[in-house]
């Protein structure tokens, strides 16, 4: 049987899995974290990956876009204010993962550290297995801390090849269970319109409100090298200057930051543009590792969880130490957002001048679906 995936296994040791008791029934839900009421809308994506197979344009795909995606969002705003987005990501369909998890593996719960879920995509590889969507997607509702708050944004989107049919725990079941709670489901079929509907695809997100979407997942992304490139990548390393690491987490975190630049620098320079854009949005936020993003949000930090530099400074002097570092953070994130639009406008007109390739990667079709239904939720961008 022919056989595709996206991303993989080789990642127990960013979460450990859990267990279930019975193979054959869907998950119990967490029960929903109560939003404040308006006071901060949240978008909420879970990404479910099929890594039974040989899918590695599509792993390349999405370690390369993830930052597109997210600067999707960066000027998203509802009755006035900008959203919180938390991101999650599952492996599905791959043997490594016991049969008692119906080979389904939370690999990044929803979360706002965005850093995380790109370490997770390229520590991935692809493996063999079977491909249960119904329990993916189960797991997804049962594991996950999602929203009670009707007006958030709450989103599925589960990519692969195989017919949706398959595995113990009906999709049918799974899918009506989400939109139930108000999470929509979509399908991002790897392969043609025809087969995706005949195998399933297309009924599960009709289903569940969503968007039947289909795939080339060899596609290669269309890269751009811009005369902003440069530039960028330089304010990108003043912007990292200006993170304090507090508490154990906090080296954990900075070098994660780098690694991360690293990888997107080495995927190409319009990859590292990308997310040093995302990065001087308010999408990048680390406010559970760094001092300025702490006081941003009005956390208290016990002084045993400080920096050794910022330790034996008294209460003004180390205020004034971080709001200075938060003035310069302003000021390069304004500067690298002004060459990011100056860079989007020079890519735009250079791709116009290529021949029109009518067939989506993953970021286009997950950004045009999540856009749409973003704004049918009153969102402005």
């Amino acid at each position: 049987m022919f056989r595709k995936s996206l991303l993989a296994a080789c990642v127990a040791a960013l979460t450990a899995a859990p267990c279930f008791a019975e193979a054959d029934k869907p998950i119990d839900p967490k029960p929903a974290i109560e939003s404040k009421v308006m006071a901060e809308p949240k978008i909420q994506i879970a990404i479910l990956l099929d890594t039974s197979g040989s899918m590695d344009g599509l792993i390349n795909q999405t370690r390369e876009q993830l930052w597109r995606i997210v600067n999707t969002f960066a000027t998203a705003k509802k009755e006035g204010k900008r959203p919180k987005l938390e991101l999650a990501l599952y492996q599905y369909g791959n043997d490594s993962i016991p049969a008692g998890q119906h080979h389904v593996q939370r690999i990044v719960p929803l979360t706002t550290d965005l850093d995380k879920v790109s370490e997770a995509l390229f520590k991935l590889t692809t493996n063999g297995g079977n491909e249960y969507c119904g329990a993916a997607i189960s797991h997804a509702l049962g594991e996950l801390e999602w929203s009670a708050n009707p007006k958030d944004l709450k989103l599925v989107y589960i990519a692969g090849n195989e017919p949706f049919t398959q595995g113990p725990i009906a999709f049918r079941d799974s899918v009506k269970a989400a939109i139930g709670r108000g999470i929509v489901v979509n399908t991002i079929h790897a392969g043609t319109q025809q087969q995706g509907i005949s195998d399933s695809w297309a009924e599960a997100a009709k289903l569940a409100d969503g968007n039947f979407l289909f795939i080339d997942s060899n596609r290669a992304i269309a890269r751009v090298d811009a005369p902003q490139d440069a530039q960028i990548a330089k304010l990108n390393e003043s912007l990292n200057k200006t993170y304090i690491a507090y508490g154990r987490k906090g080296k954990e975190a900075v070098a994660r930051q780098e690694a991360q630049d690293q990888n997107a620098g080495g995927v190409s320079a319009s990859s590292m543009s990308t997310r040093a854009a995302a990065k001087a949005s308010a999408m990048y936020r680390n406010d559970d590792w760094d001092l300025v993003d702490a006081k941003k949000e009005g956390k208290a930090v016990a002084k045993d969880e400080l920096p050794a530099e910022l330790a034996n400074l008294n209460d003004k002097e180390r205020d004034a130490f971080i709001s200075k570092k938060a003035e310069e953070r302003a000021e390069l994130q304004k500067q690298i957002g002004k060459l990011a639009q100056e860079r989007e406008t020079f890519v735009q007109s250079e791709l116009k001048k290529r021949a029109k390739d009518t067939t989506r990667s993953l970021d286009d079709a997950l950004i045009e679906s999540a856009k749409s239904q973003a704004q049918k939720a009153d969102y402005a961008f």
